[in-house]
């Protein structure tokens, strides 16, 4: 018996069973990062049994990895996703989140699957823990929020706009994942302030903030760009969502009540918005919906533009 393993047992099914037992955590995920396989050690590493991972893309998967900078790598700069698109081996050090809570220091280590015909189908991450240390995740979140996060309405900030905005391009670029960018600016703020002075002013960022983060949702980006200006990137299937959106943007601000000083105040924003378009960089798709949005302020303002 034996002498003939090969001959009873497939090579495949020899290598699935070294890797389930094998001592580092392992998964499998397809091209579009659907994970397929989770071993015991990645069950023992982060708490999370294969029933509560398996099947689930893996930006929804509530592992939420962050490199040492504090950048969410589901979003600006997957390393799985890299591999997918040029089949480079990889290795890199990132924090992922435990069922319990807390981050657990890992090294990565990441290689491309591919058929016979060398076309490359999915990746395999394999990990291991990097120290024994668990790091309260408040801790993580916080050193995350100073690099990526805007400090008076807590929303991202252009810099983590710009590389979540990157990533998408280049999942609409090899997947045909479309997505819209929306532009808004809140209208006569610079009176508005004058009026009122600086801190209704900051009171009315803050409240258009809080309004956004209760009805965006986790594969978008809402942020302040700067000033009065902020940022939204959407997720569509249909060209027409992009309407839907923008509008549904400018009435949840038209609707956002500031109570200052016994006064209940109201602000507007004209919007641009454009989707996606197969030769669009970061610069070009951004700069297409400030020029819609500022269509909107020039032909009378609280209004919506999209191309």
């Amino acid at each position: 018996m034996s002498e003939n393993l090969y001959e009873h047992m497939n090579l495949v099914d020899i290598y699935i069973a070294i890797i389930s037992n094998m001592q580092d955590g392992a998964y499998f995920v397809d091209k579009n990062r659907k994970i397929l396989f989770w071993n015991k050690s990645a069950e023992r590493i982060t708490g999370y049994s294969k029933e509560e991972i398996i099947g689930k893309d893996c930006p929804k998967s509530n592992l939420n990895h962050i490199d040492e900078e504090g950048h969410p790598l589901c979003q600006v700069g997957c390393p799985l996703f890299a591999t997918n698109i040029d089949g480079k081996q990889r290795q890199e050090r990132v924090f992922v989140r435990h069922k319990d809570g807390h981050r657990i220091p890992l090294r990565v280590n990441i290689f491309p699957i591919r058929d016979n015909e060398g076309n490359i189908q999915g990746s395999i991450e394999l990990f291991t823990q990097d120290s024994p240390t668990k790091y309260d995740d408040s801790l993580i979140a916080k050193l995350s929020g100073a690099a990526m996060h805007d400090d008076l309405t807590k929303l991202p900030n252009r810099r983590y706009l710009e590389s979540f905005l990157s990533y998408k391009l280049s999942q609409f670029k090899h997947f045909g994942q479309k997505f819209s960018v929306v532009f808004a600016d809140i209208d006569d703020f610079s009176v508005f302030n004058n009026t009122y002075g600086h801190e209704a002013g900051d009171l009315v960022l803050h409240n258009i903030a809080s309004s956004i983060k209760k009805v965006i949702q986790k594969e978008d980006l809402f942020g302040r760009w700067g000033g009065e200006e902020f940022v939204g990137i959407y997720t569509i299937h249909n060209d027409y969502e992009t309407t839907i959106i923008a509008e549904k943007l400018r009435s949840l601000v038209e609707n956002t009540e500031i109570n200052y000083n016994g006064e209940n105040l109201h602000v507007s924003i004209s919007v641009g918005a454009t989707k996606v378009l197969m030769n669009d960089t970061t610069e070009t798709i951004v700069d297409r919906a400030d020029r819609l949005m500022y269509t909107s302020k020039t032909s009378g303002k609280n209004k919506v533009t999209v191309d």
